[in-house]
């Protein structure tokens, strides 16, 4: 067991690293048509205009919150069996849980800042004005979600872990990628489908108030930002050529094995004193996560398919994943179900 669970004095800390610049260079594209060209974007906007919220006032920051509490219900641990894990003491465990949920708290808050990044480029980017009145919302809404979690993580968990490098590398390419469908399709569809999903499944299993309608205010604007893609993109790779096509598949199959692989908090298992190597085995083979894993790809199949993506090139390799069963399930329902629609 290594000293970090027992002392605080060597947390990794996303404040303590430098800034990081890109050089990205895309296309701008000026619309002088500014009317409404695709059906339902200003529908869209008109509803994100009318459910801007302000963290400050209407979140309940005075709530008091443990960091080391059981906020999420330990039955969800995938390492109750694990014998390093079996000899921690109980202040132990507590230290982990609160390394864990700050961890992934803070991989929501990066991914937020990707999130904020790529809107401000399809304001310039997009091909249509209402895609760009609506990616202007976007930008506020992903502000205003860096803001909170941000928030939560200093005040209540005090603790901003960096950004896992699987992450940061899927939020360079999209953010990289001078072709505005990329951005879409990377962020509207795959990243936000996916953080949909995540959000969903903490929502529903936190105990904690606070971060519960916190997480629930920020996946009422999610939703919308999933939808954006859809409607913008849906049709647009109908007559798409044979090898542009390709590009796409191969993009969409690659960001989903990194997303389904690769964010496994292993930074967590290294800071904790854990052999790295076991404990991504122990998760990747045990049937909670894998059910949560896969589980998060519940929005992103059925909005794939509903872009004409889902192709027998793409079928094969979601098949391989274990993520093909959710290409027939609802989302709107699953909105429904949570409150959201």
């Amino acid at each position: 067991m290594g000293l970090a669970a027992e002392k605080d004095t060597i947390r990794p800390r996303s404040d303590e690293m430098p800034n990081d610049t890109l050089l990205a260079a895309y296309d701008i594209t000026y619309v002088w048509n500014y009317g409404s060209v695709k059906e339902g974007l200003r529908d869209l906007y008109e509803k994100a205009k009318r459910e801007q919220w302000n963290g400050t006032t209407q979140l309940k920051w005075d709530t008091p919150v443990d960091p080391e509490a059981e906020i999420i219900p330990q039955a969800y641990n995938p390492l109750e069996d694990y014998g390093p894990y079996k000899k921690l003491t109980p202040r132990q465990v507590a230290h982990l849980r609160h390394a864990q949920l700050a961890w992934q708290l803070s991989q929501f808050m990066h991914g937020e800042q990707g999130a904020l990044i790529v809107a401000s480029e399809l304001a310039g980017a997009a091909p249509w004005m209402d895609a760009k009145l609506y990616a202007a919302t976007q930008t506020m809404d992903e502000a205003r979600h860096v803001e909170v979690f941000s928030r939560y993580l200093q005040e209540k968990l005090e603790w901003q872990w960096p950004i896992n490098p699987n992450l940061k590398h899927l939020l360079d390419l999209i953010i990289c990628d001078r072709r505005w469908d990329m951005k879409y399709l990377g962020m509207q569809i795959l990243v936000e489908g996916l953080a949909m999903a995540a959000f969903s499944n903490m929502y529903q299993l936190a105990r904690e108030p606070l971060v519960k309608e916190l997480v629930h205010y920020v996946m009422r604007d999610e939703s919308r930002h999933v939808a954006f893609g859809v409607l913008s993109l849906r049709g647009y790779y109908a007559d798409m050529a044979g090898n542009e096509l390709r590009d796409r598949e191969d993009f969409v199959i690659e960001a989903c094995r990194l997303m389904r692989d690769r964010l496994l908090a292993e930074e967590v298992s290294e800071y904790i004193g854990f052999n790295k190597n076991e404990v991504r085995e122990i998760v990747l083979q045990s049937p909670v996560m894998k059910m949560f894993r896969e589980s998060l790809f519940s929005r992103i199949v059925p909005n794939l398919k509903k872009l004409g993506l889902l192709t027998p090139y793409v079928r094969k390799a979601f098949d391989e994943l274990g993520i093909l069963q959710f290409e027939n399930v609802d989302p709107e329902e699953a909105d429904r179900a949570i409150g959201l629609a």
